[in-house]
């Protein structure tokens, strides 16, 4: 409307109809343009054109428009011979294009638009010398200060980078363009397509919204929304309906747009994964274009394609003739032909016009889709691999060098044609093998054939199922169980009805002994599909299920099945195509091989030799025949018949696939049979002279290592070595066996030396791991940032994740070396780092991301642990909720979060951890403990002992348990019912009187049962022990700092018996207390405060006044560090009270008596209430040290201390009868060994007039204490005078 007379826009529209083939309302058009000044040429020029286009060309009406055209030309204006020129372009008519746009710059040198066309002609001719000098011209274009730039110009600069797959600089442009022009949508579209070249989805589906924010109705912004769901995230229900909108928009904007509506569909097909849906909806487009273009041949062999993807043989094989009817000369329409005659077992037509096109093919050159044939037809008439591998393994180089050089963009994916590697993938796999590799193996050359050809599948589609499903069975096959289980339950995420994944993942528990979850995958995978009852996989699976149960006459069943299922398919005339994918030849042996085995278990054994020879018959000749043989030697070796095993091994010659494995087997029998360590070396000998190479060289070097001849294991790397001086595993396995005959220094110059070397840098972890060993943590250092000093942008994602491991050991060297701070910077750059890797993994490594995931909390949990350290509870809890954002089941973080919550009271929380901890782990040790701590604390003590009583119920020998459970009884008060439990480990341990974990649970009864001689014992027993150890130690200096458990600093209790100096006894125990603190070597920040809390307390023992005054002074460090730091706060209330400071020590008390209570320190609290309750006692403040004694006997029923202090209260009370019944409790569980209490007791029967039990306490206390004074005379003798009287 607003340049309505204007002809140049008249001349376009016009271009626009006759493209869309509407040559007579386009030529109308045109007659009124062929006089106007602009359109002079460029009018005659599209006549010209549309007349051609024509089912009868006018010749005459053309020659005149020619003549026309060579008239005007000649005489015609700048913008005339630009219009003309800009057509040409269009029509792909280069020369002529230069032509007229040479002349028109001859006329106007200056022009903007002149020098853009010429560029853009340059640049898209097909001439690498033009195209590289077309920049100049859009620089030209641009040079000067006039505003705006000139659009046409900037594209041209853009895509000129784009052309030399500079993206980035190509993005620089365009994001000027759309500064320049921000509501101008092509500059939106192209920055959209340079981003996709980039691979950065999540900028190019933003620009996708904001174009669809300026025009809702944007096609190709419309496309690349579905492209990058298809690619990234599947979901391809979802995307049909999204696709029936891009239809209806196409029907709406382009109804007469053939190609676009072909194009469209070709990149959605080939990544639909053979989904119904998509599938109808990308024929739809087909469709579309045929109706538009009905005698267009390459349209039908789309079609026809797109129903072979969906499973319509007979209606492709039709759609094929009639494009083949259309133009016979088309490969594509025969090769359509001959695949549809394959999938309907029409073997030999389809053999006939493979022949006639294989001698077209050496005229047109390779083609992938006719080699791929010729190995599917090979592969249908049952060719060893030998014969198809070679042809598949060529039809993955001729597609893959067809799509060389293709930026990231709809077309990648229509040349990838990701369903045809697929194909490809799922006819290699057919050759893999069935069992997951052991340790010890190589993987096998078919998994890393089929993993080259997915490789560019998992990085630009992720969000295929059916690759991610592939993808896991390679990594389950290669023995790389864990990534395996991740991307299986991302393929059953997304959808829960894949029979095959739920297969795999069957497979996949099984080999992890998990029976339960692969019972529950079988049943998974027949609710989804009952015709898996038709797949001799499941039969097979499910007998093996039944073989780790026992169940082996069920397991029989199964495989009688999966037999006839086999047997039907080979007698079937022409068997039925099936959605699933062929049995391999390996499963088939397999099927096999567990036969004869459930019959040898059942005792058939002249059945399981049937099945063996059936199977040497069916196989004989194939790749698979040794594995057969492998297995009867097996099974000879069940009858023990060793040589008869030995004899069918040694007949496996080297030019056999399974020849490594005969003779790995071979010395296997060797070494565990015939314990014969020379032949079993001989075995891997011979194999490494016949298959001279690292695998068998490792192979070799590694038996060597594990009969402990790590001198000849050295001499087999290094001699490896030199020919493969890039080999990593033989350079890190020269490295071990070095350590491991402890010659460091030669395994520290061979690093070293091996580092210089480019491509070794893979050995910087394990040198420094030898320098942390070594404790020379200045050089381990050293080493591991060297590693990180390379740029810190645009990293790669594997640069990434070794920088994150990097870090890592960087942490341990710091916390190795005395350096908590720093091993916490270096924690929170790994953190970062790997932050990084996450945002990237699943897109770029999907099969990583759980690892990546699990790396993330396990990073999370360190530094948690460093605040957990310094008590920084808040930031450690925060810490290890972030680990569980990462890793829900991570049961050390949700397990520590549980501790964080207990220690800061929040017994809720803690519980709610447990019991979700307990869900996922239902014999998770620790946090049964746990559970039963905190119904301790709720004062449950039956069902918290319950809990540990079941558990030694079922494992006798468990000592951590045990040893809680003496604990919890402790402070139940009920520690007599240890002693069974205590007994019955002793008679389940074969060595009971030198276990560790045994001796220190009887240390620690005895300890709480006032034994300390005896403790001392026990616990010296497990003092070396590296579990047992540190804990057994404390306990022993405790014990020999105060044995007689006294309330170090109280006065309210004085020895009856001896003054207050310092005897020789104690002494001596300080000085065993200082020899075993030097013994300790801390494993945590809690150990290392715990050992500096006992030397100060060693200070203290000597009650000598510089040692307490330098005490006091580490105690205040420690405090002013941390403010609430309790055993250091009671520390310091003691060394006052030495010093005659109780005001200053009584504030110190007061401190902690406020703050919540909690199990970590539950000693130190219950040490700081006595001192304090002794401090009231002594200022007559009997009510206020009552509540303080009630505390502790709250958290600790066998506090004798606190039933002794709660008696002499009650007896200055003058209420004797109290008093009596509370030293009878402090007389209990002092397991009746302290005198003092007992003389005490025996005051107070004497004074309730309780004669009786006074006089039998006396005879107690002097039976065990002859010499105990004044209790014969004071209490005994006047009590049976009393009872006289």
């Amino acid at each position: 409307n607003t340049y309505g007379p204007d002809p140049v826009l008249h001349f376009w529209k016009a271009y626009g109809i006759v493209m869309e083939d509407r040559l007579s309302e386009g030529m109308r058009e045109l007659e009124a343009l062929v006089d106007k000044r602009d359109t002079l040429v460029a009018a005659p020029l599209l006549l010209i054109h549309a007349h051609k286009k024509c089912q009868t060309v006018d010749r005459e009406a053309v020659q005149q428009l020619e003549a026309k055209v060579r008239s005007q030309r000649t005489s015609c204006g700048e913008k005339a011979l630009y219009h003309a020129a800009m057509f040409l372009w269009l029509c792909g008519r280069h020369d002529k294009a230069r032509e007229y746009v040479d002349r028109m710059l001859k006329m106007a040198p200056g022009s903007r638009e002149g020098l853009s066309l010429r560029g853009w002609v340059d640049l898209t001719c097909g001439r690498e010398t033009l195209a590289k000098k077309s920049i100049k011209y859009f620089e030209e274009a641009l040079a000067g200060s006039e505003n705006p730039k000139l659009v046409d110009a900037i594209f041209g600069k853009a895509r000129f980078f784009f052309a030399r797959y500079n993206f980035s600089h190509a993005l620089e442009v365009l994001n000027s363009a759309v500064a320049g022009y921000p509501g101008f949508l092509p500059a939106l579209l192209e920055k959209m397509r340079v981003q996709l070249a980039l691979q950065d989805w999540e900028q190019a589906t933003d620009t996708a919204h904001r174009c669809l924010s300026l025009d809702a109705n944007c096609v190709e912004a419309t496309q690349l929304l579905i492209l990058e769901q298809l690619a990234r995230e599947g979901g391809q229900g979802e995307v049909a309906g999204k696709i029936s909108d891009l239809v209806r928009l196409l029907d709406r904007f382009e109804p007469k747009n053939h190609a676009l509506y072909y194009q469209a569909a070709l990149p959605f097909a080939r990544m639909s994964g053979g989904h119904t849906l998509v599938l109808q909806q990308t024929m739809t487009l087909v469709e579309r274009a045929i109706s538009l273009a009905p005698l267009n041949a390459e349209y039908i062999n789309e079609l026809g394609y797109e129903r072979l993807l969906s499973g319509q043989v007979r209606e492709a094989l039709q759609t094929y003739r009639k494009a083949f009817n259309q133009d016979e000369t088309s490969v594509a329409s025969l090769a359509g032909i001959i695949h549809c005659q394959i999938q309907d077992g029409q073997l030999s037509e389809a053999e006939q016009q493979l022949e006639f096109l294989a001698e077209v093919q050496s005229s047109i050159g390779r083609q992938a889709d006719l080699l791929y044939l010729g190995a599917l037809l090979a592969q249908r008439r049952d060719k060893p691999a030998s014969e198809v591998m070679p042809l598949l393994q060529e039809t993955v180089e001729v597609h893959f060098a067809a799509v060389k050089g293709q930026p990231f963009a709809p077309r990648y994916f229509s040349l990838v044609n990701p369903q045809f590697l697929l194909q490809l993938a799922k006819a290699m796999m057919l050759y893999a093998p069935t069992d997951p590799a052991h340790s010890r193996s190589q993987v096998h050359p078919v998994l890393r054939k089929v993993a080259a050809v997915l490789d560019p599948l998992t990085k630009s589609c992720p969000g295929m199922t059916e690759t991610l499903r592939l993808l896991a069975r390679i990594k389950f096959l290669s023995g790389d169980t864990e990534p395996a289980q991740s991307m299986l339950q991302r393929c059953i995420d997304r959808d829960p009805t894949s029979l095959e994944a739920h297969l795999l993942m069957a497979q996949l528990a099984l080999h992890r002994g998990n029976i339960k979850q692969c019972s529950t995958s079988l049943e998974m995978a027949l609710s989804s599909d009952f015709e898996v009852q038709s797949i001799p996989l499941y039969y097979l699976v499910k007998a093996q299920t039944e073989e780790h149960r026992g169940r082996w006459a069920e397991a029989l069943v199964s495989l009688q099945t999966s037999m006839g299922l086999i047997a039907a398919k080979k007698t079937a005339f022409r068997p039925q195509p099936s959605r699933f994918p062929p049995l391999s030849l390996s499963e088939k042996v397999t099927i096999y091989l567990e036969l004869a085995k459930v019959h040898s278990q059942l005792g058939n054994q002249h059945e399981a030799a049937k099945v063996m020879q059936d199977a040497l018959n069916e196989f004989s000749g194939t790749g698979e025949e040794v594995r057969v043989l492998v297995a009867n030697a097996d099974l000879a070796l069940s009858r023990g018949d060793t040589d008869h095993a030995l004899t069918m091994l040694r007949s496996v010659t080297e030019d056999k696939p399974y020849f490594i494995q005969a003779k790995e087997k071979m010395a296997e029998i060797y070494f565990t049979h015939r314990k014969d360590r020379k032949l079993y070396i001989a075995c891997y000998q011979e194999l490494a002279e016949k298959l001279p190479g690292p695998p068998t060289a490792l192979l070799l070097g590694d038996a060597y290592m594990s009969i402990q001849e790590t001198e000849n294991a050295l001499q087999v790397y290094e001699a490896a070595l030199k020919k493969n001086p890039r080999d990593g595993v033989l350079a890190s396995k020269i490295g071990q066996a070095l350590v491991k005959t402890h010659s460091y220094t030669k395994a520290i110059n061979y690093y070293e030396a091996a580092l210089k070397l480019e491509g070794q840098n893979f050995l910087r972890s394990d040198l420094a791991e030898l320098y942390i060993k070594l404790r020379h943590y200045d050089r381990a250092e050293r080493t591991l940032a060297a590693a990180l000093e390379h740029q810190s942008e645009a990293f790669d994602l594997p640069v990434l994740m070794e920088d994150t491991r990097y870090l890592l050991l960087i942490a341990k060297v710091h916390r190795k070396a005395g350096l908590p701070e720093k091993a916490l910077q270096t924690l929170t750059r790994a953190r970062d780092t790997q932050s990084r890797v996450l945002k990237r993994v699943g897109v770029e490594q999907p099969e990583s991301a759980q690892a990546q995931k699990q790396l993330a909390a396990s990073i999370a949990c360190q530094i948690a642990e460093h605040y957990a350290g310094v008590r920084e509870y808040e930031s450690a809890v925060r810490y290890y909720r972030e680990a569980l954002l990462h890793d829900e089941n991570h049961s050390a973080a949700r397990l520590a979060l549980a501790e964080m919550h207990l220690l800061r009271g929040e017994l809720g929380a803690s519980e709610n951890e447990c019991v979700t901890l307990l869900r996922l782990e239902p014999t998770n040790e620790r946090a049964t403990v746990m559970k039963a701590d905190l119904l301790f604390r709720k004062g449950d003590y039956n069902l918290a002992a319950q809990y540990f009583q079941e558990m030694l119920g079922r494992w006798p020998d468990h000592f951590q348990a045990l040893s809680r459970l003496i604990e919890l009884n402790r402070r139940a008060g009920q520690l007599h019912t240890c002693e069974p439990y205590i007994q019955q480990a002793e008679k389940v341990c074969a060595r009971a009187a030198y276990d560790a974990g045994l001796n220190y649970c009887k240390g620690l009864y005895q300890r709480f049962q006032n034994q300390p001689t005896e403790a001392l014992r026990s616990f010296n027993q497990a003092r070396k022990d590296s579990q047992w150890g540190e804990k057994a130690l404390f306990n022993m200096i405790e014990i020999c700092l105060n044995p007689d458990n006294e309330t170090l600093g109280g006065e309210t209790f004085k020895p009856l018996d001896t003054d207050s100096s310092s005897s020789s006894e104690d002494q001596m125990a300080l000085h065993t207390a200082e020899k075993l603190l030097r013994e300790v070597h801390p494993h945590s920040p809690l150990s290392e405060q715990k050992v500096k809390i006992l030397q100060n307390y060693a200070l203290l023992a000597t009650k000598g006044k510089q040692s307490a005054e330098l005490a006091l002074s580490k105690f205040t460090e420690m405090v002013t560090a941390e403010r609430d730091n309790i055993p250091a706060l009671l520390g310091m209330a003691t060394a006052y009270m030495i010093l005659k400071q109780t005001p200053r020590a009584r504030n110190q008390l007061k401190r902690i008596a406020k703050m919540q209570w909690s199990s970590q320190d539950a000693e130190e609290f219950e040490r700081s209430w006595l001192l304090l309750a002794d401090v009231y006692i002594q200022a007559g403040k009997y009510d206020m040290a009552a509540e303080l004694l009630k505390k502790c006997t709250q958290h600790n029923q066998s506090c004798s201390k606190a039933w002794e202090y709660m008696g002499f209260i009650s007896e200055r009370d003058q209420a004797y009868k109290d008093a009596a019944s509370h030293y009878e409790r402090a007389w209990k569980y002092s397991n009746h060994s302290n005198p003092s209490i007992g003389y005490k007791l025996a005051f107070n029967y004497l004074k309730a007039k309780r004669y009786v039990d006074a006089i039998d306490i006396c005879h107690a206390v002097l039976e065990s204490n002859p010499n105990y004074p004044k209790i014969r005379k004071d209490i005994l003798e006047k009590a049976r005078l009393s009872i006289r009287v």
